[in-house]
């Protein structure tokens, strides 16, 4: 059984930090080469810190994927990190979230969740699943260009706030991604389209599925 639940750091164990952190150093250091500071095989920063939340995908015990959420009324990687890239970000007051760290490690999921299994498009259900239970207003996130375009082929109906340039003179965007209950839908129904899934067990909050699906990404 595939599950993606919610921890908050001040919960998060030392076992599952570090491996955590272990997979995103992989991930935005070593295949990504991002400008990420590294220390003992690990990757982590000034924002994993008692604001952050993390969705966990994980099966047999092992993190598959994942992503860090902190309240924009928080520091982030919006307007910290990221903010120098922009000619301008304004972050509307409200009940949003910030995502950042995302990442599906792809050997792990091709060997414990099969080759079809659209492991993407379920983390992205699951980021509206928990913002709706949480009653979070919707998210915003900065994403490079490929990642545009997987977010906008899984029919999430996303919207593009603005678009910068990275260190490396790259186009990066900062996205708005709705949480309502259309997108919901949507996002649920292009995951069940072969009818593997009880649609309700799609909209829940934590998400535990039991079904590979063929790949729809």
């Amino acid at each position: 059984m595939l599950q993606i639940f919610d921890v908050n750091h001040a919960l998060l164990s030392e076992k599952k930090s570090e491996e955590l952190f272990i997979l995103r150093k992989e991930t935005f250091k070593d295949r990504l080469n991002w400008a990420v500071q590294c220390i003992n095989g690990m990757e982590f920063d000034q924002y994993d810190n008692d604001n952050a939340t993390y969705l966990f995908g994980i099966k047999n015990d092992t993190v598959i994927c994942s992503l860090r959420f902190i309240e924009t009324k928080y520091p982030n990687m919006i307007t910290g990190t990221f903010f120098s890239y922009f000619e301008k970000i304004e972050i509307p007051d409200g009940n949003y979230l910030e995502s950042s760290r995302f990442f599906v490690d792809k050997s792990r999921a091709k060997e414990i969740l099969g080759s079809g299994y659209p492991i993407s498009s379920i983390l992205f259900l699951s980021m509206i699943n928990y913002s709706k239970d949480k009653g979070y207003d919707g998210i915003y996130t900065i994403v490079s260009h490929p990642m545009l375009t997987i977010l906008k082929r899984s029919g999430w109906g996303i919207r593009v706030v603005e678009r910068g340039l990275s260190e490396k003179q790259e186009s990066v965007y900062l996205v708005f991604l709705p949480v309502d209950d259309d997108n919901q839908a949507t996002l649920a129904r292009r995951i069940n389209r072969n009818g593997a899934f009880i649609d309700d067990d799609l909209k829940r909050w934590p998400l535990r599925l039991t079904t590979a699906i063929p790949q729809v990404l």
